[in-house]
């Protein structure tokens, strides 16, 4: 026998069935996005790419020609690219004078003060990240093999293209420019991709990425920075773009040769690679089980009892009463904590 409900739970404001569901689903991708750049398996149009060698913070530079005539200060362009792995800021350093956590590519620009041969810290604009907890903005790469791009002068090159995004400027502003980089990895099979390469030596902090990075290990073992070579990861623009008719977005423009971008490359994905952990799928499965039942159980509601609200979900009284249930068991735990205080053993009648 089921008990009708007052009239003020029943007027509440009502839970679609199609809300639930929508929420429910979207979850594992919303786990995906927070680690949707995999290098060990980048795929581009069916042909799959493995970019870990790369790994680690890579630097370029950028000296614009001044806009006010050959009198003025030289700006200072350094861009921090490092497509594995969010970057770490500097121990001890300003943290203003950084890109927010979980930015793969970071630009800073500086001021340089010919006189005391010293630069002058002006902005760190985030190009590509991760941010899901903090504005819901990803990376959402995008890969593509530069044959397929349509332009007569990629027709030829062999390699692919990434667009990164997730940035923006200034980046706690709803009305902030959004940014883009566009790196291009053009196969050349004399090259590692870490000739000439400029990497962050700066002294990080502590994190769960604090570890020796892959790509400067092979960068020893390569004897990258030996080779009498160009630098393999160059600077080719940065500017406000019209993607979108009527807004702009502020695009980095790069290229990288290396060997590693060769649909023939011997080092491709390793067994086992691109594919979630156990935990991953046990979340995942784990939400979508509690959201069958959820989904399932207000259908049932809705349809035998013609519930809304509140009622149409499954055991809807004890979710309700989660909040002084956990509240409850706080003071329980407090006063077992705390014991029973001075009375030695009374209590007051």
């Amino acid at each position: 026998m089921r008990l009708q409900r007052s009239s003020s739970s029943t007027n509440s404001s009502p839970v679609s069935l199609s809300t639930l569901s929508s929420l429910f689903l979207a979850f594992p991708s919303l786990i995906s996005a927070s680690g949707s750049v995999d290098c060990k398996d980048i795929a581009a149009n069916g042909k799959h790419f493995n970019l870990l060698p790369l790994d680690g913070p890579h630097q370029v530079h950028w000296l614009p020609e001044p806009e006010d005539g050959p009198g003025a200060l030289q700006k200072n362009w350094t861009f921090t690219i490092d497509i594995c792995k969010k970057l770490r800021w500097t121990k001890g350093g300003d943290k203003n004078e950084e890109c927010p956590h979980g930015t793969r590519i970071c630009a800073i620009e500086r001021e340089q003060v010919p006189a005391s041969n010293t630069s002058t810290f002006l902005q760190a604009i985030p190009i590509a990240g991760d941010y899901l907890t903090r504005n819901g903005r990803t990376i959402a790469p995008t890969w593509s093999l530069l044959r397929d791009s349509g332009s007569t002068a990629d027709a030829e090159l062999e390699g692919f293209r990434g667009e990164l995004h997730g940035g923006k400027y200034p980046f706690d502003k709803k009305d902030g420019q959004d940014q883009l980089a566009i790196i291009e990895f053009i196969c050349d099979r004399e090259r590692t991709g870490l000739e000439g390469d400029e990497k962050d030596d700066g002294d990080k902090e502590e994190g769960e990425d604090d570890t020796e990075d892959e790509g400067i290990r092979r960068r020893d073992e390569d004897g990258g920075d030996k080779a009498p070579k160009g630098k393999s990861l160059e600077f080719f623009s940065y500017k406000n773009e019209e993607l979108k008719k009527g807004k702009k977005t502020g695009v980095l423009r790069l290229k990288w040769r290396t060997k590693y971008a060769c649909e023939d490359a011997s080092e491709h994905t390793p067994a086992g690679s691109g594919r979630w952990g156990f935990f991953t799928w046990f979340i995942i499965i784990l939400f979508l089980a509690v959201a069958a039942y959820l989904i399932f159980g207000s259908w049932l509601n809705y349809n035998r009892f013609g519930a809304r609200g509140w009622d149409l979900l499954p055991h809807g009284d004890t979710i309700r009463d989660i909040p002084y249930i956990l509240k409850d068991w706080a003071r329980r735990v407090m006063n077992t904590v705390q014991g029973p205080g001075s009375r030695g053993g009374y209590s007051a009648v």
